[in-house]
This record gives C-alpha cells, sequence and structure tokens, in this order.
C-alpha cells in the first residue's frame, strides 16, 4: 500500500493560491488576454497561435481544478504542472529574444528578463505545495 505523503497547511495554502492563479490564467487565456497570450507563442510553433493559446488555457484551468481538488493524486499533478511550465519556457524566452511587448508590462527587455526568473519559482511552487518533491524523496527510501 502506497502511503499518501502530508502537506502543512502553509504547502496546502499556497497550493490553493496556485491552483487559483492557474484557473484564473486559463480564464483569462480564452477571454480578455487571449490576444496579448499569443504574443508568446514563438513564430516556430507549427500551429495557429490562437489554438496554442486556447489549448494551453484549458490545460491551465485542467491542473489549477485538479490541484485543487484532486488532492489524492496531488503529487502527480504537481509534476504535471511543473512539467506544463517548463514546456512553455521556450514561449517566454521568445518573447524576450525578439522584443515582443505584451500586458502592459512587459515592453521593455529588463520587465521580459525579470519575467523568466519567474519560471524557476512557478516550478518550485508547483513542486513544493503539491508535495511532490516530498513524495519523490519517500519514494526513495
Amino acid at each position: 500500500m502506497v502511503k499518501e505523503d502530508k502537506t502543512s497547511l502553509t504547502q496546502n495554502i499556497f497550493r490553493v493560491l496556485l491552483a487559483v492563479f492557474m484557473i484564473y490564467a486559463g480564464l483569462s487565456h480564452l477571454s480578455f488576454n487571449r490576444i496579448e497570450f499569443q504574443t508568446q507563442v514563438p513564430d516556430w510553433v507549427p500551429m495557429s497561435k490562437d489554438l496554442v493559446v486556447v489549448l494551453s488555457g484549458i490545460v491551465e484551468m485542467i491542473l489549477g481544478f485538479a490541484l485543487l481538488f484532486w488532492k489524492k493524486e496531488c503529487a502527480k499533478i504537481g509534476w504535471a504542472l511543473a512539467i506544463f511550465f517548463v514546456l512553455i519556457f521556450p514561449g517566454n524566452l521568445a518573447q524576450y529574444l525578439d522584443g515582443k511587448d505584451s500586458f502592459g508590462a512587459l515592453d521593455s527587455d529588463r520587465a521580459r528578463l525579470i519575467r523568466l526568473f519567474f519560471q524557476p519559482i512557478f516550478i518550485i511552487w508547483a513542486l513544493w505545495s503539491s508535495g511532490a518533491w516530498k513524495a519523490w524523496r519517500n519514494s526513495k527510501n
């Protein structure tokens, strides 16, 4: 029998915050920020930029709701979310390298560069708050 790893109250608070953030981001992909998110889709992606934005928004909402409500699989969802953050990083990098503005705040090379450093924070946040790191460490024992 696999023992479910418990997360602390602080981890649970940050897990819920991340889940709400992901649901909000997903909704914004599908509605009021849809055009802005298309700026982040690199030109080399062989799909419609709008389709990429819509699909990534749907994935964000699914991951957000799963992180919020599917507590039994939280560690696996944390890994899935961390992988998602890795997969979308090329879009953020392309936006920086191509000098594309978006969201009003990402209107300079400095702002776009600073944003790149948030991706590892989101990855760590997903792995820590979901208990994925702890579960992985405990599986090694």
